[in-house]
């Protein structure tokens, strides 16, 4: 019988805490951050946590030799499960988006489904699937602008930053069952070094501008560290065990990054919440595994 623990490991639970800080710097940048903000960063959840079900679904066979231990082919989650779980969650997701952010939301949001489902059963093994995954996070940032009609405009920064992120973190997943070789890594370590780089550097508000840099700038560090120091370990070795730790720490320690980009734009308080959901994410995936 399935348990709840198996569903969690399904679709990568603690993982999830990297998703809210999306829409939520979306929001931020567009000058959206409201009460609809929550049920957007629900939404957001809803869709990641279905593509993680799915993903699993479509690599049911690959799985079972490269990660047996996965719930689908350890026989604790069937497919049909998986698969079902899978869409209940896009449709809980576009559900929420259409709640709390009505027609513009949804504009978002059903794109934003169909890349998810591309990428798991179409895109995932081609070379276009960084591209399609980096898509899918960029949207997730979208998505927080939604609620008003210019906000999009003043997040395309921000989802690009979360986008480049993502692309890397992609990247090295490629590799987590085989390894690689040290360009990998390498390459990922400086596109680290620019997207930190690029969230320190974002205009800040118009208030409290230095408190703001300084927040922003910090978060940026703690983000760069501590992605960059498990991609270091992979430079000097590059194997799986070396590549699965990299791509942990970047799915972890994304809400630092996503503080930095709040703190520029929506202050301490919000930047600082987001934030703590780094520490809280590795803590979980020592008990769930997110990757």
């Amino acid at each position: 019988m399935t348990s709840l623990r198996d569903l969690a490991e399904l679709v990568r639970a603690p993982a999830a805490l990297s998703v809210p800080g999306d829409a939520v710097a979306g929001a931020a940048a567009g000058g959206a951050l409201g009460a609809g903000t929550a049920g957007l960063s629900a939404a957001a959840v809803c869709l990641y946590w279905a593509g993680m079900a799915a993903n699993d679904w479509a690599d049911r066979e690959l799985d079972a030799k490269e990660r047996p231990e996965r719930p689908v082919p350890s026989g604790r989650v069937s497919p049909g499960t998986a698969l079902g779980v899978a869409a209940g969650l896009s449709a809980a997701g576009l559900a929420l988006a259409g709640l709390a952010g009505g027609r513009r939301a949804l504009a978002v949001a059903v794109p934003l489904a169909g890349a998810v489902w591309a990428y798991d059963v179409a895109l995932k093994d081609t070379p276009a699937g960084p591209a399609a995954m980096a898509a899918c996070r960029g949207l997730d940032v979208m998505l927080g602008a939604a609620a008003r009609p210019k906000g999009w405009r003043r997040a395309v920064l921000p989802a690009l930053t979360v986008a480049a992120h993502t692309y890397t973190v992609t990247a090295l997943s490629r590799r987590e069952v085989s390894g690689g070789d040290r360009l990998l890594p390498a390459a990922t370590l400086a596109g680290t070094a620019g997207v930190a780089l690029a969230a320190a550097g974002m205009p800040a508000g118009a208030r409290d501008r230095a408190p703001r840099a300084r927040l922003s700038r910090g978060l940026a560090g703690w983000y760069a560290a501590g992605y960059g120091a498990p991609q270091v370990r992979a430079l000097a070795t590059p194997d799986a065990g070396s590549m699965r730790a990299a791509v942990r720490a970047g799915i972890t320690g994304l809400p630092a990054l996503q503080g930095s980009l709040i703190a520029r734009s929506a202050g301490l308080l919000p930047a600082a919440a987001v934030a703590a959901c780094a520490p809280l994410g590795q803590a979980l995936a020592r008990r769930v595994s997110p990757t």
